[in-house]
């Protein structure tokens, strides 16, 4: 179906969990300064590493549970033979690329889907609302970042419950149905917990690693030569921790309008639940 596509730049970096799934891709550790990833831009009194306030896991926005055709899966690609691209930003280390991308989207017209984290919208409010008000839709990455395979049941339900109370308490948004894995470390266990809460697993159709040097030309030619039906697109919402370089934000316009001249349209990944 979809080709593969993408760049996951190092804001949800980390090395594979020993219990993600089989072929699970990962996104590269937040320490390689080759890989960008996402950057602060307002800081809070608390400090940026510190786990947010951990919810109640017994009111869950997300419920009912998932069942049926969207139960039981972690989808990488928006069954379609449309040529219809989603483009989604994970926002979990920090929102220095998220003035630019903003900016790139309202120009060009363009719908996204952004995972927030509960710590970003912790450490990074106004970044967080000025993606809510500027009508994008947002999706669900967890409290505080952690492999899920790695925690106990009752654990991975507290993170994919509380991050989605803290997103809606600090933009309004419900992110349900919408939930990411950190890391992309998901296996049967984890993805039924997430259905029980409400969540559909949305992962992205594929990344092609970051090793070596990366420019934003890089990233738009790994975009483009995946561009297919349904294609999910990672990309992240800040920038390098070692650097500060915004590869992915820098590379958005230009991803935009070559999968236009493919004759790609854009969708938010409602598109899937629907």
């Amino acid at each position: 179906m979809a080709g593969a596509a993408i760049v996951g730049l190092a804001a949800c970096g980390g090395a594979p969990a020993p219990g993600a799934q089989p072929g699970a891709q990962q996104t590269p550790a937040a320490s390689s300064p080759t890989t960008p990833t996402p950057a602060p831009s307002t800081a809070t009194t608390q400090a940026p590493n510190t786990p947010a306030p951990r919810a109640s896991s017994t009111s869950i926005p997300g419920s009912p549970g998932i069942t049926g055709s969207l139960a039981g899966k972690d989808w990488t690609y928006i069954p379609t033979t449309r040529r219809v691209v989603a483009l989604t930003f994970d926002a979990g280390a920090n929102a220095d690329a998220v003035p630019s991308i903003l900016a790139t989207q309202r120009r060009e017209g363009v719908p996204a889907t952004f995972f927030l984290t509960g710590n970003f919208v912790r450490d990074f409010p106004f970044a967080a609302r000025s993606i809510a008000a500027a009508g994008f839709r947002i999706g669900d990455h967890t409290i505080t970042h952690p492999y899920l395979t790695q925690l106990s049941d009752t654990a991975a339900q507290r993170e994919i419950v509380g991050g989605a109370q803290q997103i809606m308490s600090v933009t309004g948004k419900n992110p349900a149905p919408l939930f990411r894995f950190p890391y992309g470390d998901a296996d049967a266990r984890t993805i039924a917990i997430a259905n029980r809460a409400g969540y559909v697993p949305v992962r992205w159709t594929g990344w092609e690693g970051t090793a070596g040097h990366i420019s934003a030309p890089v990233v738009v030619s790994r975009v483009l030569a995946a561009a297919g039906p349904g294609e999910i697109v990672l990309m992240h919402a800040g920038s390098n921790p070692d650097d500060h370089t915004t590869f992915d934000a820098d590379a958005l316009a230009q991803v935009i309008s070559g999968l236009r001249a493919r004759g790609h349209s854009f969708v938010t990944l409602d598109a899937l639940t629907r």
